[in-house]
């Protein structure tokens, strides 16, 4: 176990991050899914606020920036028009099964299965970027998400008491950031096996 105050050398991976995020939607190389974008921006915050709320401390931290990246990438896309991917009948389903369970993450009384609803919420807003990370790897950069893996690794490695309203939407990030950056390069990595073999 590292020593909390490791958390905040976390912080410094998100402004060049986020930075070279935004420098690929003015450029045109990348397009967010604005459904995928607004919920990660809600779910974490909520997620976090219930982490601080069950006294997790620091741990809690990654969770938060895992909303506020989010955040800025909403707030660009008000003031940079056309800036993100067209949506469809799909995008607006899988918003709508956030949202849902966006709301009962919210009003359900235990702490546990508030947990499990904010993962789900992000996980339906994360289900447009997938399938678009899939089919059109190249319209998504893949800074945020590596990002989002070092840091809630870090969360991770600091972590005191494993109590799953503490870890478990840590490991969720982790998880869902992994898979992400396999899209992306999905198609680099399996053009340099076969051209190895």
């Amino acid at each position: 176990m590292l020593p909390e105050q490791i958390i905040y050398l976390t912080f410094a991976f998100y402004i060049p991050g986020y930075y070279f995020y935004l420098r690929d939607i003015v450029y045109g190389q990348n397009k967010p899914n604005l459904i995928s974008w607004f919920f990660w921006m809600l779910g974490p915050f909520l997620g976090a606020f219930f982490q601080f709320k069950a006294g997790a401390g620091l741990v809690a931290l990654p969770t938060f920036m895992a909303g506020f990246g989010p955040l800025v990438v909403v707030l660009f896309f008000i003031w940079h028009k056309n800036a993100y991917w067209k949506l469809t009948v799909f995008d607006i389903f899988c918003g709508v099964f956030s949202l849902l369970a966006l709301i009962l993450y919210t009003i359900t009384h235990n702490l546990v299965v508030s947990i499990i609803f904010a993962i789900l919420s992000d996980f339906f807003a994360a289900i447009p970027t997938f399938t678009k990370s899939w089919k059109f790897p190249e319209n998504e950069s893949p800074q945020p998400y590596i990002i989002g893996l070092a840091t809630n690794m870090f969360g991770l490695l600091i972590v005191k008491n494993w109590i799953f309203s503490f870890y478990s939407f840590g490991i969720y990030l982790i998880l869902l950031n992994l898979v992400m950056t396999f899209f992306i390069y999905r198609k680099k990595i399996l053009k340099t096996t076969s051209i190895s073999s």
